[in-house]
């Protein structure tokens, strides 16, 4: 491509590497020497199920997702995960405690930001359990409103045997983030969770999937993603899922428990090799295509490196603009997140006037999500240095000519 494209700083469907939208456009037209574009090919050509299967080997490699876990791509994004996840986890309690009521099968969530209160309401209307609020982390906000924070580890209260255990890894919308460092307050506490060995731990990752490693990921039951943050474009759902978790839902079902639809179901998923149905072609082929170049690029270890000193870089930028009293963080510190960086402009009209700024500069795509407003700057694994320090260079920029 000749032309200089815009940074696009959006948080989703997000950028995309440039090289991969060169190698994709070729894909559309022939895929892999068929003379077919991959969004005309049978899902069920060889090519297309060899694909299929290198895509997996390639999270399964970097991401070290170990031999107890299988992988399923599907479709639904994280909001249909919120729906197949209580379906699911619920089945496979029914299964392993067929006579408990389903006021006492409790599911487990943690509320740190607009997603997992999202899952929380759609816990509560699909019924078949207790929903338990383990913490919420409004209650510790400056507020008693906002989600600031991780809440500290002695304010999480788990039930004693729950079906599911739910957290959202990054909330987009809020900019917080649980910690990579197991010893942090900001990080996940699990050494809090129930007695007993398999626990049945969900966690969305959709917005930090494939940006940096996941702690203790052999002790989660389940994790899924949306590909359109760091991935691919929208359309595909990553799940790993414990293979204790996929269940027969029938069997389940006749014991009491909600059907599950057939394509929400894992084992269907999982059985028929990601293929139950005619899958989001295109964006596994582009998911493909971005793995292929985070692989030569070093994967995850790569990535990890790179995002930390994209996400510093950022949060010295807006330190450095609140001393000046131009900028205002919308997050504790020590719980902000490394792929969404969320602030306010303080003064009259003063977003409007640094979006603007921004725009000029060819930087797109920084306007804070409608319900909280501001500035968010998402640093998504396409997003390179260099285009973190134009950012990083603007903030500097605006806040000595404001303040």
């Amino acid at each position: 491509m000749t032309d200089v494209r815009p940074v696009n700083f959006g948080a989703g469907p997000s950028a995309l590497p440039e090289s991969v939208l060169e190698e994709a456009c070729k894909g559309l037209l022939n895929f892999k020497g068929t003379g077919i574009g991959v969004a005309e090919i049978s899902h069920r050509s060889k090519e297309f199920t060899s694909l299929v299967a290198d895509l997996e080997i390639n999270i399964r490699t970097q991401l070290d997702v170990p031999p107890t876990h299988k992988i399923i791509f599907t479709q639904g994004g994280g909001t249909g995960q919120f729906s197949a996840v209580v379906l699911n986890m619920l089945a496979r309690h029914r299964l392993l405690h067929p006579d408990l009521s389903d006021e006492q099968r409790v599911m487990d969530y943690v509320i740190t930001g607009s997603w997992s209160k999202k899952a929380v309401v759609e816990a509560k209307r699909l019924g078949g359990a207790s929903v338990h609020i383990a913490v919420d982390s409004r209650e510790k906000s400056k507020d008693l409103k906002s989600y600031d924070g991780i809440p500290a580890h002695e304010d999480f209260d788990f039930a004693a045997d729950p079906a599911l255990i739910y957290y959202c890894e990054n909330e987009t919308v809020d900019g917080v983030q649980f910690s990579n460092d197991e010893n942090l307050p900001t990080s996940f506490p699990f050494h809090l969770l129930p007695a007993g060995g398999l626990w049945p731990l969900v966690a969305d990752y959709s917005s930090s999937f494939m940006s940096r490693r996941i702690p203790r990921i052999a002790d989660h039951a389940v994790i899924f993603a949306g590909a359109q943050k760091n991935i691919g474009p929208a359309g595909l759902t990553i799940l790993i899922v414990r293979q204790d978790c996929i269940v027969d839902v029938d069997a389940a079902a006749k014991l009491g428990a909600t059907p599950v639809p057939i394509t929400m179901s894992y084992k269907t998923n999982a059985d028929a090799g990601s293929l139950y149905n005619t899958p989001s072609t295109l964006s596994i082929y582009i998911a493909w295509l971005v793995l292929e170049r985070s692989k030569k690029l070093g994967g995850i270890e790569y990535f990890e490196s790179v995002n930390g000193r994209k996400a510093q870089k950022v949060y010295t930028a807006l330190k450095e603009g609140e001393a000046k009293g131009i900028y205002r963080s919308k997050v504790k510190e020590g719980s902000g997140s490394w792929m969404n960086v969320v602030f306010d402009v303080l003064g009259d009209n003063a977003d409007s006037k640094f979006l603007a700024g921004a725009e000029a500069l060819g930087m797109k795509a920084l306007k804070g999500h409608r319900s909280v407003g501001g500035i968010r700057v998402s640093l998504y694994n396409a997003i390179t240095e260099e285009q973190t320090d134009r950012i990083v260079a603007y903030m500097n920029d605006f806040a000595a000519q404001n303040s």
